[in-house]
């Protein structure tokens, strides 16, 4: 039997292949790119075009009530909630990972106030990085960023520890961090763990409730498929939220925003966390896709996007051997996330060759090709191809003229 044939097998049996009808996907691409846009569901857009033309367009203003659009962070925070582990009233959907990064952040800090130190690793997502060096400089450098690499974490954990920041599923190499030792380990020493989720959230089940989370964000459009921009969340634990202040004390995480008094006095709990008015179209369209990933059954997602990855190291093995290939991701499902990565001196440009033969992935300096697995759409039969189509540009050196070496403003 041939692996087309195996892979086709592995669809007839896919408990979660019916969820690939659920969304749009052109014809001919093989969509290995969910873990920085996933696709788009087939009921977002017209739910869009309802809020545009009925809730905007005739309801106006009222929409704020009618719609409950007032009330799509917290509804829409407590649902994401759910994937995450996270309790009722946790979690709250609002602005850009990188602002709910400053804000957790923020909060951990003062509540450590006799540490100084934020302890992350090189090869955080640079974000994450920065938005920490732009805080200790907003602080008057009286607090420090420590990197060290992700073996050397437990051990660099001290008393002088103020929070953890780290993202669970790394960027380029797809390695997953024990959360339930690095929490367990921060805890005992006195220190907060702050989680970015945004390579986790929508491929690989957490329970941030079991590990006794603190903080955590992350982003919407990835494999949340929120869209473009998709508002991103914030999740701060029940036992934290009375003592945290976070330091974009906007209206609307005012106690009572419509009371318009000019002494600003914090919600109570989750909401406080809340800063500006809501992205009301860009949260309606990533209520649509989490209300589609509730309905997953999450051990079924996680076995196939472990059958995934697994079956595309294997075909590339196989049939691209010689062409200088280096897998950087972990084999142990224990260590893996939802993606695949292989470095290549050539990497860009074999990228734009695989794109151009219709499997899209992506590229992350300096050398890294880069391909997540989206389980919901993906099949066997479309991870085979992409092997047969790499390994067509690699044999065929497809990947070696000047245009597709041009880099292009986003990788």
């Amino acid at each position: 039997m041939s692996q087309h044939d195996t892979a086709g097998a592995l669809d007839r049996a896919d408990e979660l292949a019916a969820f690939r009808a659920r969304f749009t996907l052109p014809e001919g691409v093989i969509y290995l790119d969910g873990n920085s846009l996933g696709a788009l569901p087939r009921d977002t857009p017209a739910r869009l075009a309802r809020a545009v033309e009925q809730e905007w367009g005739r309801d106006l203003i009222r929409s704020w009530n009618l719609a409950g659009w007032m009330d799509m962070p917290t509804r829409v925070g407590d649902k994401i909630g759910r994937l995450i582990g996270a309790q009722p009233g946790e979690v709250v959907v609002a602005d850009s990972t990188s602002i709910n990064l400053f804000k957790a952040l923020s909060a951990a800090l003062r509540l450590n106030p006799g540490r100084s130190a934020i302890l992350s690793e090189p090869e955080n997502f640079p974000t994450d990085l920065y938005i920490a060096q732009g805080l200790i400089g907003q602080l008057g450098d009286g607090h420090r960023l420590v990197l060290r690499e992700p073996e050397a974490l437990l051990d660099a954990i001290d008393e002088d520890t103020a929070v953890v920041a780290l993202t669970h599923v790394n960027y380029k190499s797809g390695r997953l961090h024990d959360m339930a030792a690095l929490t367990a380990r921060a805890h005992a020493r006195g220190a907060l763990v702050l989680w970015d989720l945004s390579h986790t959230a929508g491929a690989i089940p957490v329970d941030l409730t079991a590990i006794g989370a603190d903080l955590a964000v992350g982003c919407g459009y990835k494999f949340l498929n929120g869209g473009p921009g998709a508002p991103a969340f914030i999740m701060v634990a029940r036992r934290h939220q009375e003592r945290f202040s976070q330091p974009l004390s906007g209206w609307l995480g005012h106690a009572q925003p419509f009371a318009f008094t000019p002494e600003y006095v914090p919600a109570p709990g989750i909401a406080r966390y809340l800063c500006g008015t809501p992205s009301v179209l860009g949260m309606i369209a990533l209520e649509v896709a989490v209300d589609l990933m509730l309905e997953v059954p999450p051990a079924a997602l996680r076995a196939k996007s472990l059958a995934l990855t697994d079956l595309f190291i294997r075909e590339v093995e196989a049939r691209c051997g010689g062409h200088g290939l280096r897998l950087n991701t972990p084999r142990a499902h224990a260590e893996r996330g939802s993606q695949v990565s292989f470095s290549h001196p050539e990497g860009y440009a074999i990228m734009q060759a695989l794109i151009a033969q219709g499997v899209v992935g992506d590229f992350r300096a300096p050398d890294i090709i880069r391909f997540g697995f989206a389980p919901l759409y993906l099949r066997y039969a479309d991870v085979v191809e992409a092997a047969v189509r790499l390994a067509r540009v690699l044999d065929e050196r497809l990947w070696d003229t000047p245009a597709y070496r041009a880099r292009k403003t986003v990788t």
